[in-house]
């Protein structure tokens, strides 16, 4: 803003009538408006092929760590169960990568993404998925999800022999990613938010005006939370009442999470340099090497197994089953199963995020909800204070994706009482992760490593995580 004009300035430069009058012109402009028809149309199929796909793996899952054992007369799995079946996953999606186009889609370790997979590619995209989740890779299923949500939704485009420019591509693709990650999250709005992130939009200088705006609004929750129970009065706000009792947040649980923050940041920036490791150790042989990888991630659920006597696949998984007993019953993990799948887990997990095909959001949650469980006993620390710090920490520190990390917790927990926690150590690890020394780039498969860059590229505006 200038003496001559007092209109206020914008964050991209300009002054909000003329960015007012841009977004007017782009809603009126019939290309757009026929983008947002097609975009709402498409919606339907790439969400149901979506929710097929995700039906197909959990299927398939059941029958590798279920059926299949129980047919053969064990109860649950042995201990060298993970062994075969990520032996014979590493070997596959080895060749996958190095037969088909798109070579299985974007390697985890190099974060999410919307762009860079065409029609051509969804074959390999879904095989190596296909190969990789059911048989024991310590990923999720949300990165093929995006690619397979924005191959479709580029595929129909080309059916319908609608014209393709740049900004066209680029919008369905992330509509159609959108439309496929709102399956496996089971709500619109961290689909949204999780691609707006890892689409860019703002560059930047988003994380450098969100960040305060977040923290402060962290802060000013737990001062007014502070505040109401201080006096006994209470102010009037918006707000809905949880059919379950939530804990209420101490002085202690603030400071823990802060700190536990911190240790998650490093650990788990530590981990994703792993995987990073991992993706230039198979670029040089990738059948080979995928194949060793592989495997040895599964020695890591095999020592877990014969350590604790528990199941492989609490390590050899996603996490997402395992999370979901964790949180219903804490107290049934002792402090030897908590540090032992910690350790394992994120060893395969490093392993697989570099050589393997899905996602790195589940098992960061898990991680995440472990460390928290692990350290309730610390005094003035709760259990699900932990837990929401834990996972807001490790998932912002996986994805470099600060507010589809804290929408997305706040929706695990299915509660707004964690909201301040979750947001402080979320901010936090994200700083933590950005100050830390660079990481090395993921290579294209098959081809040399790059030197290394700056800093590690993250999730979203800024590349890879």
């Amino acid at each position: 803003m200038t003496a001559s004009d007092p209109r206020p300035a914008g964050p991209g430069g300009g002054t909000q009538p003329e960015e007012a009058d841009r977004l007017r012109e782009l809603l009126r402009s019939p290309g757009y408006l026929k983008a947002l028809v097609f975009c709402a149309l498409i919606g339907v199929p790439v969400s149901l092929v979506a929710f097929w796909f995700l039906v197909a793996l959990h299927k398939l899952e059941h029958l590798m760590w279920g059926d299949l054992p129980e047919a053969l007369g064990w109860g649950a799995p042995p201990w060298w169960w993970p062994l075969p079946l990520l032996l014979v996953a590493g070997a596959a999606v080895g060749l996958v990568v190095t037969h088909l186009p798109g070579a299985g889609g974007h390697i985890p370790a190099s974060g999410l993404h919307t762009g860079g997979i065409t029609p051509r590619a969804l074959p390999g995209v879904i095989l190596a998925a296909v190969i990789s989740l059911p048989l024991g890779a310590t990923l999720g299923p949300e990165a093929p999800l995006i690619a397979l949500g924005g191959g479709l939704a580029l595929l129909f485009r080309d059916l319908a022999r609608v014209p393709a420019t740049a900004k066209s591509t680029a919008l369905l693709g992330a509509a159609g990613a959108a439309a496929a990650v709102a399956v496996i999250f089971g709500n619109p709005l961290i689909a949204g938010v999780m691609l707006i992130e890892v689409a860019g939009v703002g560059g930047p200088q988003l994380f450098a005006v969100m960040l305060p705006a977040l923290l402060s609004s962290g802060v000013g929750s737990l001062v007014f939370t502070g505040f109401g129970r201080w006096t006994g009065f209470s102010a009037t706000s918006l707000s809905v009442k949880v059919g379950v009792p939530a804990p209420r947040l101490d002085a202690g649980d603030v400071v823990w999470a802060v700190l536990m923050a911190v240790a998650i940041g490093v650990v788990v920036h530590l981990i994703m340099g792993g995987g990073r490791m991992t993706a230039r150790f198979v670029a040089k042989r990738p059948v080979v090497h995928t194949t060793l990888s592989a495997l040895a991630a599964g020695a890591c659920a095999a020592v877990y197994a014969l350590t604790t006597g528990r199941s492989p696949a609490d390590v050899a998984s996603s996490g997402q089953a395992t999370l979901s007993r964790m949180a219903a019953d804490p107290h049934s993990w002792g402090v030897g199963a908590l540090i032992a799948v910690l350790l394992c887990t994120g060893v395969a997990y490093s392993l697989c995020l570099g050589s393997l095909r899905g996602g790195p959001v589940f098992p960061s949650l898990f991680l995440g909800c472990a460390v928290g469980v692990l350290l309730a006993p610390l005094p003035g620390l709760g259990v699900v204070p932990g837990m929401a710090a834990g996972m807001a920490a490790a998932t912002t520190s996986a994805l470099r994706l600060p507010v589809s990390s804290i929408v997305l917790v706040v929706l695990v927990l299915g509660s707004v009482a964690m909201v301040p926690v979750v947001i402080l150590a979320a901010v936090v690890a994200f700083v933590t992760t950005q100050l830390l020394p660079p990481g090395s780039a993921v290579p294209p498969v098959g081809k040399p490593a790059e030197p290394q860059t700056a800093h590690p590229p993250a999730a979203g505006p800024s590349g890879s995580a």
